[in-house]
């Protein structure tokens, strides 16, 4: 079976197809599939492409961004690979997580957040109450993510990445 207008179908071929086809029920997705012809999925799968732009951000992540516990890490990983802006930068993972990273410290209320979620689960993977910023109070000094160190640590990890270096 071949939608190749330079290879003839043998009347071999033709009838073996004839006799796949007569019993099936013509679906949405054959349809579909007929129409977006034989070449349409040859190739690389979407998903790969995604999965291998996640494994990348993950790894760049992991080698570049200063953090001991891997907690931010974690956290920042997680919120990237289910961000728009990836599925608009498959091919060029460090653009998106820079893109990303931006979006983050243009935002003091979703740098925030990125820190009230990192320290829930630094409280959760060490079994211990986590610190959490509290506004017009000091930070605690053993709190490992602060507002102002997490922004340190991504003004860092934003710079290499818009530069696609580590």
């Amino acid at each position: 079976m071949s939608n190749d207008p330079a290879k003839p179908i043998s009347a071999a071929d033709a009838e073996m197809e004839f006799e796949i086809r007569k019993d099936r029920t013509f679906t949405l997705a054959e349809a579909i599939g007929r129409m977006a012809g034989a070449g349409a999925m040859k190739g690389a799968s979407p998903t790969a492409g995604r999965r291998a732009a996640e494994a990348l951000i993950s790894d760049y992540v992991r080698r570049n961004l200063p953090d001991p516990s891997g907690v931010l890490a974690t956290v920042l990983i997680r919120q990237t690979i289910h961000d728009e802006l990836l599925l608009h930068h498959l091919d060029r993972p460090l653009v998106a997580l820079a893109g990303i990273v931006s979006r983050i410290l243009s935002s003091h209320e979703t740098l925030c957040e990125l820190v009230r979620e990192t320290d829930a689960q630094w409280g959760m993977v060490m079994h211990e109450r986590p610190y959490f910023d509290r506004p017009g109070n000091s930070p605690d000094p053993a709190d490992p993510y602060t507002v102002d160190s997490v922004r340190a640590a991504l003004q860092r990890l934003g710079a290499s990445a818009a530069q696609g270096t580590p």
